[in-house]
């Protein structure tokens, strides 16, 4: 019997190995998932591997009746309808190991950034300036960088910013003391870390509990000095009470890489807010870590595929 897997939205194909290399399963390829023929390929399919570009609605699911699994290749999984999954028998699986190196990188790429002004001033020196005075930044040692959140990627940004002479404190529920101590982070509370923080990056996903986490009465208990930055999820921030902030001064400074509404709408208030830093969802855009997440995922449907299990599915607890 051979499985058809369907694959979209450019997941790295040299990264699908697990299934490539054997000859029990046909991958199905078409990067555009609003064009027909992915539309029609969806009956068909037994699985279907996506990033986060394609809506995983139950109208979508609903017009593929022999599928068996969703594979994100990525963390996050806001962008797969689970409940409609899970009545439908479908298992989801993700990949939070594949990206992680990425993020953290992009994370420290973010903080640096809107430390050094870096992107200003590169924009001012294009423009035919040299105005050096005008970019003065802020070093990161001897600073305190509040997590919230210090899983896989937080637990990581931590480590670099050890490295940078940073002390590190962390809000995180689910850390193990243990694991707090292996990393040299402070465990305190929310608003412990909001006030002490000097720089606040959030590494959570998106739940009912982090939804506009960031929003208002937060960001007004960071110092006027502090700096934000969300390379997690769209919706942990409060873009518009943000852009405020910013306009008034509130805090110093913040970067983003991830928002409410992918593309970032022409009129959100964060495209002519000052002193941000924007980028368009790039956490796990490496090749390392497109492989990566590819390869993760990959495994997890053979393995379902071939033996029905499907113990590692984020939603296998409503699954029977």
């Amino acid at each position: 019997m051979t499985h058809r897997v369907l694959v979209t939205d450019a997941v790295a194909f040299s990264g699908l190995g697990p299934l490539v290399g054997s000859e029990a399963f046909e991958v199905v390829s078409i990067d555009d998932s609003s064009s027909e023929d992915f539309v029609s390929a969806l009956p068909a399919a037994e699985a279907l591997i996506v990033r986060s570009g394609t809506k995983v609605t139950r109208d979508l699911l609903s017009l593929a009746p022999n599928l068996k699994a969703v594979g994100r290749a990525g963390t996050g999984v806001d962008n797969v309808d689970i409940p409609a999954a899970s009545e439908m028998g479908i298992a989801v699986f993700n990949a939070p190991g594949g990206n992680t190196i990425a993020a953290a990188e992009l994370t420290m790429a973010l903080l640096i950034s809107v430390a050094r002004r870096i992107p200003a001033a590169e924009a001012s020196l294009r423009s035919g300036h040299w105005d050096r005075a005008g970019f003065e930044g802020v070093e990161l040692r001897g600073k305190t960088l509040g997590l919230i959140g210090a899983g896989r990627i937080g637990g990581e940004v931590g480590i670099r910013c050890k490295a940078f002479e940073m002390d590190v404190i962390a809000y995180d529920p689910y850390l193990s003391p243990t694991r707090a101590d292996e990393l040299g982070i402070e465990m305190v509370g929310l608003e412990e870390v909001l006030q002490r923080g000097d720089f606040i990056s959030t590494h959570v996903p998106l739940t009912d509990e982090t939804m506009g986490i960031i929003g208002p009465e937060a960001l007004s208990q960071m110092k006027p000095t502090a700096f934000l930055v969300n390379a997690s999820r769209g919706g942990v921030v409060d873009e518009s009470g943000l852009a405020k902030a910013l306009h008034n001064g509130d805090i110093a400074g913040a970067a983003l890489d991830v928002y409410e509404s992918e593309p970032l709408p022409s009129d959100s208030p964060l495209r002519d807010a000052p002193n941000l830093v924007l980028t368009p969802h790039l956490g796990a855009s490496t090749a390392e870590a497109q492989v990566g997440v590819a390869t993760e995922v990959a495994h997890k449907i053979r393995l379902l595929l071939e033996t029905g299990n499907r113990a590692d599915a984020i939603n296998a607890a409503d699954l029977g």
